[in-house]
């Protein structure tokens, strides 16, 4: 048994971040499925958006992200969110995060305009911004004795007591084949996002749901499942695995065009291609589908080859080593699962409705993101609430470790030699949410994923229960948990908002309300 006073589940900004704030006042494992920087943080490319220029202003980021939202947003939350979002930046910043200044300027920031936004508010560093977050924050963690960081270890499901408060996890070491208690007085789930239960997505590997689906199983309620965020431009090409053409390319005048060349963004919105993310990803959807193609081009070709190769150096490279050249050539996109706005129901300092349980980052629904999440809003969120949950976390830790009877009975052979997976299940889920939970849906497209989706949960829980842990097999159940919990929360929303179309309501209630789904209402 492995003890701590803090159980910190996740490796990307929200995590990292709050294992170093509360490595001042105790103990932290920090679990991570692979490598500390396998995160969706590591990948994000635009930015964090924060209100830093005399020409913006509080209430302008607060309004930009109750509109993105949908009319589903917690405006007390938003609020708090953009107000403390400075106080998180200077805190990055003195870990040693260094962000874009402009060139005529040593002090000033070179602000980026995004989809939504009415002001260029986006700090970044280049075009490769959570690199330089995720790097900074791995590099100050190694100098903190107080934190022990355990890679390739897989949490598998989370300990609760006779009383239903949660101890700790049960956590499988990916490289010794053997599953470890991990006992704490305080344990946060910060595991990322959920994009592989879908076919295509810009997300890492590690995103498999894994905090969503051990929180629901622990009895936590979730909300909003159903707003799955595609992201517009992921490049189309069958060896680019999940690269992103960033938001911020669009911000710099890039126009989206049909293969013959013809724009469209302006027969869907007025902002056009800075109309908020559900807009463009359904315009493209439906330009796709309506002329049987595979993908729209990107153009940002009015831009000079200078231009190009300072403000998205990364991206420009990884176009040239596809054969596009962004200077001359158009760039081929399509959407792709992105960013999950739902998770486990949180409450203003990230505490969850399991005692002892916070959720933090994009595994958690606190309300900011709405039905739609503001472009770059989402690494803020996760600083801003890793703080929240840091400072309300400290009357916890006067307590004493009660006695837990931590068991591996529950799970099968934990030690043997890994079995093959069903790989064919893996496959079927995917495409499932691909055809049927994307960015257009009906009742009777969810009403055919739910009667799939059952059979095929229980065939995997099933095998679960009767085959060794690996790591293969905690990804599948959870992956197969999220669809569920995906198509329930989308049955329950008999209208179309934000992210979530469905043909047979396309029109908004007048009256915005969160779903919430949880065991007892399975």
């Amino acid at each position: 048994m492995i003890k701590s006073d803090y159980l910190i589940i996740g490796s990307g900004i929200a995590g990292l971040s709050l294992a170093l704030k509360a490595s001042k006042c105790g103990s932290i494992s920090l679990v991570t499925k692979r490598k500390m920087f396998d995160s969706s943080t590591g990948r994000a490319q635009g930015g964090i958006a924060c209100v830093m220029d005399k020409s913006d202003s509080f209430e302008e980021h607060i309004h930009d992200t109750i509109v993105s939202g949908a009319g589903l947003c917690d405006e007390k939350m938003v609020e708090k969110m953009v107000v403390e979002a400075p106080e998180r930046i200077k805190e990055l910043m003195w870990f040693g995060v260094k962000f874009t200044k402009r060139d005529d300027s040593n002090s000033r920031f070179d602000l980026g305009m995004e989809g939504g936004h009415s002001k260029r508010r986006i700090l970044h560093a280049g075009d490769v911004t959570g690199n330089e977050i995720e790097q900074v924050l791995i590099s100050n963690i190694s100098k903190h004795e107080n934190v022990t960081v355990y890679e390739n270890c897989s949490a598998i499901d989370l300990i609760l007591d006779g009383n239903k408060v949660c101890r700790g996890a049960y956590v499988f070491d990916n490289e010794n084949n053997k599953i470890e208690i991990f006992q704490a007085k305080i344990t946060v789930l910060a595991t990322g996002g959920s994009g592989k239960t879908y076919l295509y997505t810009s997300n890492p590997d590690v995103a498999t749901g894994d905090g969503v689906a051990m929180a629901y199983r622990a009895g936590a309620d979730i909300s909003n499942m159903e707003f799955v965020q595609f992201h517009p431009t992921c490049l189309y090409n069958s060896e680019a695995k999940s690269f992103l053409i960033s938001e911020a390319v669009r911000g710099e005048g890039a126009v989206l065009r049909l293969k013959n060349g013809e724009p469209f963004m302006d027969k869907y919105s007025p902002q056009k291609e800075l109309a908020p993310r559900d807009i463009v990803a359904r315009a493209i959807d439906s330009e796709l589908k309506s002329r049987r193609e595979n993908f729209v081009y990107l153009d940002i070709t009015s831009k000079s080859r200078g231009f190009l190769m300072k403000r998205f150096p990364n991206i420009y490279a990884k176009c040239l080593e596809y054969g596009m050249d962004m200077a001359k050539d158009m760039i081929p996109v399509v959407p792709a699962a992105h960013f999950f706005c739902g998770g486990v129901a949180i409450d203003e300092n990230g505490k969850t409705g399991v005692d002892n349980l916070y959720a933090v980052g994009e595994t958690a629904c606190s309300g900011v993101h709405g039905a739609n999440r503001l472009a770059s809003n989402s690494l803020l969120e996760g600083i801003v609430y890793a703080d929240r949950i840091y400072k309300d976390s400290l009357q916890f830790l006067k307590k004493e470790f009660p006695k837990i009877q931590g068991s591996f009975g529950k799970y099968n052979n934990f030690s043997g030699k890994s079995r093959s997976i069903y790989m064919q299940e893996w496959e079927e889920i995917r495409r499932i949410t691909w055809n049927y939970l994307g960015i257009i849906r009906s009742d009777g497209k969810l009403l055919k994923a739910k009667k799939r989706i059952d059979i095929l949960k229980n065939e995997i829980d099933q095998y679960f229960n009767n085959t060794p842990i690996t790591v293969d097999n905690i990804e599948l159940r959870n992956i197969a948990c999220i669809a569920d919990l995906v198509v329930r929360s989308a049955m329950l929303r008999k209208e179309s908002r934000g992210l979530h179309y469905n043909t047979d309501y396309p029109s908004m209630l007048p009256d915005a309300k969160d779903t919430i789904v949880n065991r007892q209402n399975a």
